[in-house]
């Protein structure tokens, strides 16, 4: 089921990786833009109107009560809602180490420079709704920004089918302690979110995942507010030996396939023995699988086996490719570790499959995709802070360097930066 490529072939690996980049299409921009300026004329209105239109759910009010929120929560099953709390546990674990500090530098006698770590005021998280809910991407988000200290977290998020906030959401929700929802997706909620309406004051970012158009949204609201990264398709590459367990590395594959018909999943290996196999697993389990279509469009659009000689190679391979999730499945795997330069979050050994992170384990699932982890990171704490410096010169130190400043300045030919130091000194004088 997987394609085989050509290591050898530059040309081909190329091709092959262009093909996998997400691209937005003119179209979808289109509309997406004439949703945002509809909300920012119609406000509340507009939120209601799509609503009805794209959800079949007639809202009276777009906010959910708490003791909605509390309500929902209790239905569901006792095993899941302890499960959310022991994530969020390992998920507060692993992030309160990103916390930064700020700091203060004294250069000399009445010359300090400092810098300040001050946290986001307000961030709104998009939780897909629907067809896909994803409690854990409530965690993932709206974690990092509290310990951040994100004094304002604003979750929207497409109503349910039968109206109101989905059980499993409003249970995330209640673990971590957001209280404000808005029952609104797609578009119209990243545009609210933005540019505010009657109910929803506007936020400073926005964050979380969700379809063609919410990525559209984002794109066009940056600038006006922050946003985490516009994401691809979900993907993922294992870097298997002979040692690798055929069933495991295929479940692994399957498991990014069933997201999304244009997800990426590849398989670098030093055994063409273990290809093989994997294929043989990759029929048999697909067979298995409720998303059996799905991943089938997937794999034959984007599954892929490259066969190399070493695991040095490999990871050549996969630092070109930089995928969003990086499984090594191969013997001393943490020995590995530091031939590894682009990827959004690697899982190391046979037995840590990359389900663990995505809900469990502690790290972030928010990952750079299309190659993007090549210059970007997963989303942490730093996502949710900004960086404010300060100067301060005592008159006895200006006075000491001020005629640096006043011929940097003269030498741009900025006479008033020059003249703003002169007068001071003058003063002094």
């Amino acid at each position: 089921m997987l394609k085989a490529l050509n290591k050898e072939n530059q040309k081909e690996l190329a091709s092959y990786l262009a093909s996998r980049v997400y691209e937005i299409s003119p179209q979808t921009l289109l509309t997406a833009s004439h949703i945002i300026e509809d909300v920012r004329q119609n406000g509340d209105q507009a939120l209601k109107d799509y609503t009805a239109k794209f959800d079949g759910v007639f809202l009276e009010a777009l906010r959910v009560p708490v003791e909605d929120i509390e309500a929902q929560a209790k239905k569901v099953d006792p095993e899941f809602m302890a499960a959310l709390q022991e994530a969020a546990e390992n998920i507060q674990y692993f992030h309160k180490a990103q916390i930064q500090h700020g700091y203060e530098l004294e250069k000399e006698d009445g010359i300090y420079l400092g810098q300040r770590v001050l946290p986001l005021a307000a961030v709104g998280i998009y939780v897909p709704g629907g067809r896909a809910l994803y409690p854990s991407s409530v965690l993932m988000n709206a974690i990092p920004a509290k310990i951040a200290g994100v004094k304002r977290i604003v979750m929207v998020t497409p109503p349910a089918k039968e109206g109101g906030l989905s059980p499993k959401l409003a249970a995330a929700a209640q673990v971590i302690g957001v209280d404000e929802i808005y029952t609104v997706g797609g578009a119209q909620a990243v545009a609210a979110l933005a540019y505010g309406t009657e109910s929803i004051a506007p936020v400073d970012k926005i964050v979380g995942p969700g379809n063609v158009f919410v990525a559209a949204a984002k794109k066009m609201v940056f600038g006006k507010v922050d946003i985490d990264m516009i994401a691809g398709p979900s993907e993922i590459l294992v870097v298997a030996d002979s040692n690798a367990n055929p069933a495991h590395v295929a479940a692994d594959l399957l498991s990014q396939a069933e997201h999304d018909p244009m997800a990426s999943s590849i398989l670098v290996s030093t055994d063409s023995d273990l290809i093989d196999a994997v294929n043989d697993e990759l029929r048999k389990q697909t067979d298995a699988l409720p998303k059996k279509a799905i991943i089938e469009q997937s794999l034959a659009a984007y599954g892929t086996s490259i066969l190399v000689d070493t695991i040095e190679e490999a990871l050549e391979i996969a630092n070109e490719i930089a995928p969003e999730h990086l499984e090594l499945q191969i013997a001393n795997a943490r020995d590995y570790l530091d031939l590894v330069q682009n990827a959004g979050s690697v899982f190391l050994g046979y037995t840590t499959c990359e389900s663990i992170g995505d809900y469990f384990g502690g790290t972030n699932h928010v990952l750079p995709t299309s190659q993007t982890a090549k210059f970007s990171s997963a989303l942490s704490v730093d996502a949710f802070i900004k960086k404010s410096s300060y100067l301060y010169y005592t008159p006895q130190a200006l006075a000491k360097h001020g005629h640096k400043i006043i011929c940097m300045a003269k030498e741009e030919d900025l006479d008033g930066h020059a003249n703003a130091v002169r007068i001071r000194l003058s003063k002094e004088d």
